[in-house]
């Protein structure tokens, strides 16, 4: 069963070693635990529905709970608190094309906002009711998860849009294929919401962001179906699939995806090694980007990050056997840990390792074997059960990211982490804030900084204290050269700052484009742009 007020499967925790309680103890002082709201509790609050009766929609209290929040930090503070302002009037489950044309048809004629939802998993208010006088009703596209089609011969694989990480692969696995899209939610999240948000997979050096995967589908709109015919490339135009891609539920709902997918590699492996020093760290992944060795994978920890994952590691002994062996190589304080990807046949792995060695001498890389990358290949989805680790404890944690140009990389790095870092200093608070680097490009590469502070003494303490820091990091990241967002997309928290990014003409478009659609407001209104 899934979480109610969480993240992925109740079987399933990430419990922290006594040693991460002693580290956050002395970075950032002892937590302070907010006692929680039950589910019980939350369906009582479920006001009545004010849908009219459909044969395709639930108003059941609990699943409008369940389909209230995503999986940002202010939905989480709200599901544990039970304070949610607003639920969907209505959760309706449908299982083909005619189905959503249907649900467009009911929203049309009784004046119902519309919310798209594939997995629950967006961290930027994507699925959230926004309080209004009209009805909403959320559209999980759950139903719509199978194989449809594949063409072997062209590599295309069509998808009902509703189809999570494991059953795309699963299906794709049982024909000798993958399409290769791995985001940390991949557990939970679907392929119509990778579309919708611009996603981004651990191994898109190898395959390529979902930008590059989406050949084609169609979306079903107030206006119409829009076919998305594939080609192999065209210069008929302005390509209308970048038109879908991150309009995250504002113009239609997507029913069938066709992706571009691969036959499965020969061989992969994940290994870890460590670098002197962040420059060195980061001047490998520049050049392996630009001098484009064939890896799946590039992600480098700062410092900060290095420590903070040695110390949640456990395994104390063998930790200080580690740090002992790497101080002797050159690798002590200051340490920064690369974890690289090899995906492909033999031939094409002992190029790749060749490639690999010259500039692991050029910038003092210190190789681990093999064990560390496998234990990140066994947990690579499990990080997000860590915030209800840290709760536990009376913490926090949440995430902000973006992309920028390599000359700007360290610039920005530090901005975002200094102003986060002394963020809370009114409040007399802490803040652990460290980064990685990963998504690396010939241009540049995404920047994901993660953060942890202390809970406050109330939900709304601890909320406000989140909106200042998120406030604090995306202004700073707007104006310093970064995007809004790398590959968590826009929703409702980034939409604020849009703007400064597309400009006065750009925001134009893409408003256009919205009332072209939608001229009433009934898709997923508040989401992208205002």
């Amino acid at each position: 069963m899934r979480r109610w007020n969480g993240w992925g499967d109740e079987s399933t925790s990430m419990a922290l070693p006594s040693s991460a309680g002693v580290f956050l103890n002395e970075a950032i002082g002892e937590g302070h635990y907010l006692k929680e709201a039950d589910l019980a509790q939350v369906v009582k609050s479920v006001p009545k529905s004010r849908l009219p009766e459909h044969p395709l929609i639930s108003i059941d209290a609990e699943e409008r709970v369940r389909h209230a929040r995503g999986q940002s930090l202010p939905d989480y503070l709200a599901m544990r608190s039970g304070n949610i302002d607003a639920f969907p009037d209505g959760v309706c489950y449908p299982e083909n094309s005619q189905d959503v044309k249907d649900i467009l048809s009911f929203a049309q004629k009784h004046d119902v906002e519309l919310i798209p939802y594939g997995g629950g998993t967006s961290v930027a208010g994507h699925i959230n009711p926004k309080v209004s006088e009209r009805p909403k009703l959320t559209v999980d596209m759950g139903r719509m998860n199978q194989l449809i089609h594949l063409d072997e011969e062209s590599q295309i694989a069509t998808f009902g849009a509703g189809t999570p990480g494991p059953m795309v692969e699963a299906q794709l696995l049982a024909r000798g294929y993958t399409l290769g899209h791995f985001p940390q939610s991949f557990e939970l999240s679907t392929i119509g919401g990778w579309i919708a948000s611009r996603s981004s997979g651990q191994q898109s050096l190898r395959y390529g962001r979902i930008e590059q995967l989406f050949a084609g589908g169609y979306l079903e709109t107030f206006t119409g179906t829009l076919e998305l015919p594939t080609f192999p490339a065209s210069s008929a135009g302005p390509d209308l699939r970048e038109m879908i891609l991150g309009s995250e539920g504002r113009f239609g709902i997507l029913t069938q995806v066709k992706v571009r997918v691969s036959k499965i590699a020969d061989k992969e492996s994940f290994t870890v090694a460590f670098f002197p020093s962040w420059q060195q760290a980061r001047q490998f992944c520049q050049q392996a980007a630009q001098h484009r060795i064939p890896l799946s994978m590039l992600r480098v920890s700062n410092s900060i990050e290095t420590l903070t994952q040695l110390k949640l590691a456990g395994h104390e002994k063998s930790i200080k056997w580690l740090e002992r062996y790497l101080a002797i190589r050159g690798c002590g304080e200051g340490k920064c840990m690369l974890t690289y990807g090899l995906t492909g046949s033999k031939q094409q792995i002992s190029a790749s390792k060749r490639q690999l060695r010259a500039l692991f001498r050029q910038f003092k890389g210190v190789g681990t074997g093999s064990l560390l990358g496998k234990k990140w290949q066994e947990n690579r989805f499990r990080s997000p059960y860590l915030r209800d680790a840290l709760w536990q404890k009376g913490y926090v944690v949440d995430t902000f990211e973006t992309a920028t140009d390599w000359q700007n990389v360290d610039n920005l790095m530090a901005k975002a982490e200094d102003v986060v870092r002394s963020g809370l200093s009114q409040e007399g608070e802490k803040v652990h804030v460290f980064t990685h680097l990963s998504h690396v490009y010939s241009q540049g590469c995404s920047l994901y900084t993660t953060y942890v502070y202390r809970n406050g003494s109330t939900f709304e303490e601890t909320l406000e204290r989140w909106q200042k820091l998120k406030h604090l990091a995306s202004d700073t990241i707007v104006n310093n050269g970064g995007t809004i967002s790398h590959q968590h997309g826009v929703g409702k928290d980034h939409a604020p700052y849009l703007h400064k990014e597309k400009g006065e003409q750009g925001m134009a478009v893409i408003n256009n484009l919205v009332e072209h659609f939608d001229d009433k407001q009934l898709l997923n209104p508040g989401t992208l742009v205002k």
